[in-house]
């Protein structure tokens, strides 16, 4: 009987483990404000930094998230850095936006903006920005260069855009 019982409550803390072990893989999605994007917009390290605008609900968006996780992958190693800035409501987080994340195995840095006055910081990515997402800037602090592209790009587009406007040194 003790030994069922020893059985049993292994079997019960293993099940624990497991259970916590498949949330702890989960990406971390934080819900920010605009001064957290705007570290990334104002920094001046020479890291190029691709980010991205996009919703759960904006098909366009989500056709092309695979295209930036495997350019986040490509480049691991290099001064690039993929950030994805969620523009799903914040009461969106927790039931679309997290199992989003995690049902795509999003590798890339992930937030959702909570800001709700698109006019109050839509300008400070790009002035010339209407609002409409997909959205994308490159940018690069240390080297003061920016390129913005408001439209879903394909792996080619955007591979070209990062090569040919911010090339890496050697």
């Amino acid at each position: 009987m003790a030994f069922r019982r020893t059985i049993a409550s292994c079997f019960f803390v293993l099940c624990l483990l497991a259970a916590g072990t498949g949330r702890a893989q989960g990406q971390r999605v934080p819900l920010v404000k605009l001064p957290h994007l705007q570290r990334y917009l104002t920094s001046p390290a020479d890291t190029t930094y691709i980010i991205n605008f996009w919703a759960t609900w904006c098909k366009p968006c989500v056709e092309e998230l695979p295209h930036f996780e495997a350019l986040q992958k490509e480049y691991a190693q290099k001064p690039v850095k993929v950030i994805l800035v969620s523009l799903d409501f914040a009461k969106d987080l927790e039931k679309k936006v997290i199992p989003f994340v995690n049902r795509n195995k999003l590798q890339s840095t992930v937030f959702v903006l909570d800001e709700p006055d698109q006019n109050a910081w839509i300008p400070l990515v790009d002035p010339s920005w209407s609002g409409a997402i997909p959205a994308t800037l490159l940018l690069n602090g240390a080297r003061k260069q920016r390129f913005f592209v408001e439209k879903p790009l394909s792996p080619a587009q955007l591979k070209e855009l990062l090569t040919s406007k911010f090339p890496l040194n050697p």
